[in-house]
């Protein structure tokens, strides 16, 4: 499929308080939620109270959603108003944009317009597409998994179409990486518990031993190798390896805690639809316990208070709270509470490979979902240069910059054989935000020159002057000239020297 540009755009990504702000396209949900209910254009307007024709006109995106009218329509249909936000709306038109760059569509004609209405008009074919593409992807991986191990004399297994990891990541993105339940219960167990920062791991043996009976000791690496944490609920012992660091002990206590004591709202969260597997509801769980050590470890208003204070300084927060690099940036990334919120960060996590394990945008950013990202994000130079900070202002095709920052990560547990994996975490934040954070001082942010171009994906990025570029662009049609050599295979010369 060509995707043609008429005329020319970028991946929309999803708004942002500072992002230019964008109309919104209610009448697709509104068309969807009716055929759901399977109500007529007449009877949904008896019930709304107003005429057909002005229904009529709404989904089809000829007249706004009124705010009393989506209230309404909100209650009628049973769903929360935050269901009607266009952020999805963005990332749906982003997600089908990156499937149909597949080489696999080349030769249908396909315009960003088609795209987009598609995604506005019916949401639910869109999605249905969209699962469609990625069973297709499981399929085709099958595929080719099947034919390495026939070759290899090897028996295959049914993998399952799409991974319980991206299941749970849309999770926490649809939610905004906020947890409203989590965050309260974290902070009624740190005021129950009377824990003090600069003894939490006391106070929190303690804490386990006192409300729920749970013993906590700690194992010679020989008698439980391999095992960092494990409980036995039988008998109601939690034992660490003594390889974690007192920090990461912290962590761990705080997480089993969470396991224990917030079943029922770790249940409550993960029965969503889109969780299709016992898999990922368990890995959900997991990552919910997480969020709660996170938010024992660094409480959301004196975390907050500190982050503005020392302008988000990651070294200084880790120290201060006693916590990791990567679990700082994490918890920036959560700092979403209505009315007190923090700067909004996006935030990724890759390997040496250039897989990514983590990912969340809460800037507004776009990640690649089916394909490779782009070479020119600083978080791939960070491997060059291992505990430094990386900065980068950068430009994404649609216009919006971003202030990034990089450093790998290594993990800190183990023994002399360990092979301790080398990571890089990835923080962003939109560039209106850049002054806020002490990364900035010292850099002309202001300079356009400053910015580097970067692009979500080769195939969905149109600049054809990039070195890097690895697939030609869906945007820019593919002209090879044998007798003239660009400054890749895909982005050939553009000017004639002079005569």
């Amino acid at each position: 499929m060509s995707l043609r540009q008429n005329p020319p755009t970028s991946v929309e990504v999803p708004e942002t308080p500072r992002a230019a702000a964008q109309p919104a396209r209610f009448g697709g949900k509104v068309r969807a939620l009716r055929r759901r209910e399977s109500l007529s254009q007449v009877q949904l307007a008896e019930r709304l109270a107003i005429s057909p024709s002005y229904l009529n006109l709404i989904e089809n995106n000829r007249r706004p959603l009124p705010a009393n009218l989506l209230i309404k329509l909100a209650q009628l249909f049973n769903v929360d108003v935050n269901a009607f936000a266009s952020d999805e709306d963005a990332r749906l038109v982003a997600d089908l944009t990156e499937a149909f760059a597949d080489p696999f569509f080349d030769g249908d004609d396909l315009t960003s317009i088609d795209v987009r209405e598609m995604a506005t008009a019916s949401p639910s074919a869109a999605r249905a597409v969209l699962s469609l593409y990625r069973a297709y992807q499981g399929a085709r991986a099958a595929t080719d998994d099947l034919t390495t191990r026939l070759s290899d004399g090897e028996d295959s297994g049914s993998p399952n179409m799409r991974l319980p990891s991206e299941e749970v990541t849309d999770l926490i993105q649809r939610c905004w990486n906020h947890f409203p339940e989590i965050e309260e219960a974290a902070e009624s167990v740190v005021q129950r518990g009377k824990l003090a920062s600069d003894d939490l791991y006391t106070g929190l043996v303690r804490y386990l031993e006192k409300q729920h009976g749970v013993l906590v000791q700690v194992a010679r690496w020989g008698s439980e190798r391999g095992v960092l944490r494990r409980y036995d609920p039988d008998r109601k012992v939690l034992t660490l390896s003594e390889l974690l660091p007192t920090r990461s002990r912290t962590f761990q206590l705080a997480q089993q805690l969470a396991v224990i004591s917030l079943g029922d709202v770790m249940n409550r969260i993960t029965n969503d639809a889109r969780l299709t597997s016992d898999e990922s509801r368990s890995l959900a769980r997991v990552a919910l316990a997480n969020y709660f050590a996170g938010a024992v470890l660094m409480p959301y208003t004196q975390f907050l208070e500190a982050a503005k204070q020392e302008r988000y300084d990651i070294d200084v927060l880790g120290r201060r709270f006693r916590v990791g690099f990567e679990q700082v940036c994490h918890r920036l990334t959560t700092l979403r509470r209505p009315g007190n919120e923090g700067v909004p960060f996006h935030m990724i996590r890759i390997d040496v490979a250039g897989n990514i394990s983590k990912r969340f945008s809460g800037s507004g950013i776009r990640f690649a979902r089916f394909s490779g990202a782009c070479a020119r994000w600083n978080i791939f130079s960070a491997f060059l240069t291992p505990g430094m900070i990386r900065i980068q202002t950068s430009r994404m095709p649609d216009g919006v910059a971003f202030f990034c920052l990089s450093r790998t990560i290594q993990k800190d547990s183990g023994g002399y054989h360990a092979q301790h994996p080398v990571q890089a975490i990835g923080l962003g934040c939109q560039l209106d935000y850049a002054r806020e954070l002490v990364y900035s001082d010292g850099i002309d942010i202001a300079n356009p020159e400053m910015c580097i171009p970067v692009g979500v994906t080769c195939r969905l990025c149109e600049r054809t002057d990039c070195e890097q570029r690895a697939l030609p662009s869906l945007k820019v049609p593919l002209r090879v000239d044998e007798n003239v050599r660009g400054v890749s295979l895909y982005a050939p010369g553009l000017h004639r020297p002079p005569r």
